[in-house]
């Protein structure tokens, strides 16, 4: 008996040794399989139409759904990614020129400015423009030095974007093609009863696409919509700010405001009175309530989270994963909450005093259902 229990304890130990070296050896492309796996998971039931319709064809239809997926998802971002480049390089270009009037800008603002705020500009050294901009071109300077290290690390890294990208897509294919039968041998594998695992599978599956398809396309829509009354009002770096707007809009809370609300505080504070109160009804009517609209709706009310953990989590996980964390951090979020709860309930049935005094309701009378005085 102690040898097969030790056997047992040395197989545990291998098992959880080659994962962990597994892991590892991924780790380099774990964004690679990351966003493998998100594409799977959201392009699946498309997968599964094709597959219907072809029934022995399963590389077809795998190889179709991942061409429609390159189509929808990968190159709309090259293009925007590309213009987004463009256009931040020629506001550059412009302002290291002199053609955008930054100063010209920064009196008509301070033109209309209460005392009280000069005087705390004054304080802070921002009273003038030549204090403005000896702290810009402090501020340059090391931008300018972090932004070259940055060139740098990305043209090092070219190579192992190609590769990771490569990677993706080559793991996509078989991910539609046996991504069932892959996740029914995890499932069996999990050491937890099967209620747990259906609940975590659920969750997990559910704030993926919460998180992807619902944040994804609240964004690019706000992004879109902001960007077109920039468009109209004549603001300059439209495809800019809309980037910035719909990553901003990731963030609940203040989230696109902080680009918008500048903006039109500064059309209120140069005269632009009708320009400022437009933008103001416009962001908070239309792009405001994009949100409340189109979320539910994508997503769903029973599987949303307090937007406090969505906020925290989301700037953890970006702090700790770059981009990709917007995704991973609400979904470690999730998984947290859930694992709790079903802790919660496992120990609700196995001990029900504790939960009965919990929630103020006396031992004794718990079965007639009295609340304790």
């Amino acid at each position: 008996m102690q040898t097969i229990e030790l056997q047992r304890k040395v197989f545990l130990f291998l098992l959880l040794a080659v994962t962990v070296a597994f892991g590892w050896v991924l780790w380099p492309f774990y964004a690679a399989v990351f966003w493998a796996v998100i594409l799977a998971l959201l392009f699946s039931p498309l997968y599964r139409r094709l597959l219907a319709r072809m029934p022995r064809r399963r590389n077809l239809a795998a190889l179709a759904t991942l061409l429609v997926c390159l189509v929808i998802a990968v190159l709309p971002v090259t293009l925007i990614a590309v213009s987004l480049v463009q256009e931040a390089s020629a506001i550059f270009q412009r302002a290291r020129t002199g053609d955008v009037g930054f100063s010209h800008y920064f009196q008509q603002v301070m033109g209309v400015l209460p005392g009280w705020a000069i005087d705390l500009l004054d304080r802070l050294g921002l009273g003038s423009v030549a204090e403005l901009q000896d702290k810009l071109a402090s501020g340059a300077a090391s931008v300018s030095q972090f932004v070259a290290t940055q060139a740098l690390s990305v043209g090092q890294g070219t190579l192992h974007f190609f590769v990771s990208f490569g990677i993706m897509l080559y793991l996509l294919f078989f991910l539609f093609r046996d991504g069932a039968m892959l996740a029914a041998r995890i499932r069996r594998a999990i050491p937890l009863d099967e209620g747990h695992k259906r609940a975590l599978i659920g969750k997990f599956t559910t704030v993926i696409r919460a998180t992807v398809k619902g944040n994804i396309v609240v964004a690019m829509v706000q992004g879109a919509l902001g960007g077109l009354i920039f468009w109209i009002l004549g603001v300059q770096g439209v495809v800019l700010w809309s980037v910035v707007m719909a990553f901003l809009s990731l963030l609940p809370a203040l989230g696109t405001f902080l680009v918008w609300g500048p903006v039109a505080i500064y059309f209120l504070a140069t005269g632009s009175v009708v320009q400022g109160l437009v933008l103001i009804a416009y962001g908070v009517f239309v792009i405001g309530l994009v949100d409340n609209i189109l979320r539910p709706i994508l997503v769903g009310k029973d599987t949303r989270m307090p937007d406090y953990v969505v906020l925290i989590s989301t700037l953890g996980g970006m702090a700790l994963f770059g981009l990709n964390g917007f995704v991973i951090g609400p979904l470690i979020a999730a998984l947290f909450i859930s694992a709790w709860d079903l802790f919660a309930a496992d120990q609700a049935e196995a001990d029900p005093e504790v939960m009965v005094e919990a929630e103020g309701i006396s031992v004794d009378d718990a079965g007639s259902g009295t609340q304790a005085e």
